[in-house]
């Protein structure tokens, strides 16, 4: 019975993007870039969106890109989970950065 309910459910949504801020605790804010076609013009225009992310190790870090997968509201912005991160940014020193 547990078996037929999980592959009844709908395939959850999955977007790869890149995290723009780790201020928060356990929650990244990863911004996802897609190419659409204008209806009239037929132009392609790059749009982007915000999405608030839980990250429950905090395993990201600002400049990675991640793959983010649908979930059930777990705040009243947090409707994504992190699944992996799929490339490592590098990281800068503060040192380095006060120093330039």
């Amino acid at each position: 019975m547990t078996n037929e309910a999980s592959t009844d459910r709908k395939q959850r949504k999955t977007f790869e993007g890149v995290v723009v801020s780790d201020k928060m605790q356990k929650t990244r804010i990863v911004q996802v870039s897609r190419l659409v076609r204008h209806p009239f013009y037929q132009k392609v225009i790059k749009k982007s969106s915000k999405f608030s992310v839980h990250d429950e190790t905090n395993s990201s870090h600002e400049g990675d890109v991640v793959e983010i997968m649908s979930t059930r509201p777990l705040s009243k912005t947090k409707r994504w989970r992190l699944v992996r991160v799929v490339k490592v940014a590098p990281r800068v020193d503060a040192d380095k950065v006060g120093a330039a």
